[in-house]
């Protein structure tokens, strides 16, 4: 029996007599996840909601008796053997309703991880006997010396549905990803959030660099399995294979009756948070110029094209799609890093990760999807960006795809697109009637190479019976960039959304990327 095992056995044993169970001989992987997945998308939707103890439910746990439990740190999995990782879990309760079982494996055997009592210090609360040992856990978080070789530092933190976030060196806690998205922004229908309800976590040797997992992903439409290769560094990278399973109809309808066929299947979602920025229209009431946790969506397109979409706080749900087959790349980053823009010494949003997802070869025909929704404050995370493929499986056939997230810096972010957008500024304008004036700022080697006699051409477009009314282009030596000032007439008996394009070119070659936007009138 290894180190791990025998801990986790005599662990179980000692705190937990119930939760004792033999390591089962198995090789887990992708195959042995999606199996266990497929069994299930063959039966109708459970919800784990169910088996959640009475005592742990919000009517009877509220945020301040939730706050008081408190995971022991000298708990943690694999602290024993003293290996780089270190995972930590998280207590079912409160606003996690859904109880998540996890399972530690190696090269030939597995084991549940089942909820043990003292693993948590709960406080004055008096609860912990009311809770059986095959409750499961909220979740995890994983720990590894990321910043310093002699720190533990946390890494990422896997919880609700099918949230997780990871950290770059030096980042803080910014944008989240989720496993999969269904029906995200349908203004027709409601959305359906799949969760992980189980998890297995790959016992690393003492020189492992990576962290290995499994997931069993459900929902009312589908299930699915999931592996992880984790890579912290300067950029963590999480490299993603998933398999999915659409139940049949017959199926969904047991659980929903009302269940429509699924519109969009999210690939690779990103949620994260934007309040007011430089290009906000709609002001707000605050001691600081920008809230944000990311600015700007940017794609690579599967023509060569790139382009940057900032982000926007709309006053209504705004659903944008462009059509990216064979998409390369698209990512929600924070561009801004300059801790004056935010002036907040509590939410270092200058120090938030930028996400960026790279799929893993040909995706094939399908849309990138960007859904923005209107807050009146930063606790909610009002952006999502995915794509959707357009060849929809038939149900219990497999659709498989892969990519990798990667979590990072400004400097990543720079050398992925040199040439990029670094502002947008909207306001109106005084020479033409109802017009709206924007200001973009396009800066980087290309462009310093540009003498100031002889500036960039602007290529610009918009739709909806707009029109644009003057597009010039002036040297910004205070930015170091180049400066287009676009102004656009919107239709003045419509109050539709108006999409905005715009490029820089020298001779006939395009130059870095191209801004795009969609404006609203409010």
């Amino acid at each position: 029996m290894s180190p791990t095992f025998r801990w986790l056995f005599l662990t179980g044993c000692l705190l937990a007599a119930p939760a004792c169970i033999a390591a089962e001989s198995a090789e887990v992987n992708l195959d042995y996840v999606a199996q266990r997945a497929l069994e299930r998308a063959k039966e109708p939707f459970r919800s784990p909601r169910a088996d959640l103890p009475k005592v742990l439910r919000q009517d009877n746990l509220n945020y301040d008796k939730y706050r008081e439990i408190r995971f022991r740190r000298d708990r943690a999995l694999w602290t024993a053997d003293n290996l780089p990782f270190r995972v930590e879990f998280f207590h079912p309760g409160y606003l996690y309703q859904e109880p998540v079982h996890i399972h530690e494996f190696t090269a030939t055997h597995t084991q549940p991880i089942r909820f043990v009592q003292d693993f948590f210090d709960y406080g004055s609360l008096h609860i912990a006997n009311e809770i059986p040992a095959n409750t499961g856990y909220a979740g995890f978080r994983v720990l590894y010396p990321l910043n310093k070789p002699d720190q533990l530092d946390e890494l990422g933190a896997f919880i609700g549905a099918s949230y997780f976030r990871l950290l770059g060196k030096g980042l803080r806690y910014g944008e989240s990803a989720r496993g999969l998205a269904l029906d995200s922004g349908e203004g027709d229908r409601p959305e359906e959030f799949p969760i992980f309800t189980d998890w297995w976590l790959g016992k690393p040797q003492k020189d492992d660099t990576q962290l290995h997992l499994f997931a069993i992903l459900d929902s009312v439409s589908c299930a699915g399995a999931y592996e992880f290769f984790i890579r912290p560094g300067d950029t963590t990278t999480a490299s993603i294979k998933a398999v999915l399973y659409f139940r049949e109809p017959r199926n969904v309808a047991k659980v929903n009756k009302d269940r429509k066929p699924i519109k969009t299947i999210g690939f690779a979602p990103l949620t994260s948070m934007f309040w007011f920025g430089k290009d906000t229209e709609r002001k707000f009431d605050d001691y600081r110029t920008e809230v944000h946790d990311s600015d700007g969506l940017l794609v690579h397109m599967g023509n060569g094209e790139q382009f940057w979409r900032p982000l926007d706080n709309p006053p209504a749900t705004r659903h944008q799609v462009f059509s990216a087959p064979n998409i390369k790349g698209f990512g929600l980053l924070q561009r801004e890093r300059n801790f004056a823009a935010y002036g907040d010494l509590f939410n270092l949003y200058n120090e938030v990760p930028s996400v960026w997802v790279e799929p893993d070869g040909n995706w094939g025909d399908g849309d990138l999807h960007l859904v923005e929704l209107s807050t009146t404050y930063e606790g909610l995370d009002n952006i999502v960006a995915f794509w959707d493929p357009k060849n929809k499986p038939e149900p219990l056939q497999p659709l498989r795809f892969g990519y990798t997230l990667h979590w990072e810096g400004e400097a990543a972010d720079l050398k992925r697109s040199e040439n990029r957008i670094i502002s947008t500024r909207i306001g109106p304008d005084t020479q033409f009637q109802g017009a709206r004036q924007f200001v973009i700022d396009f800066a980087g080697p290309k462009f310093d190479a540009i003498p100031d006699d002889k500036p960039p051409t602007p290529i610009s477009n918009c739709s909806g019976g707009a029109h644009i009314a003057d597009c010039q282009v002036v040297s910004n030596p205070f930015m170091n960039s180049w400066r287009v000032i676009l102004k656009m007439v919107p239709p003045a008996d419509t109050n539709a959304a108006v999409d905005l394009r715009c490029s820089l070119q020298q001779g006939t070659n395009l130059i870095g990327e191209t801004w795009v936007y969609q404006w609203s009138p409010h």
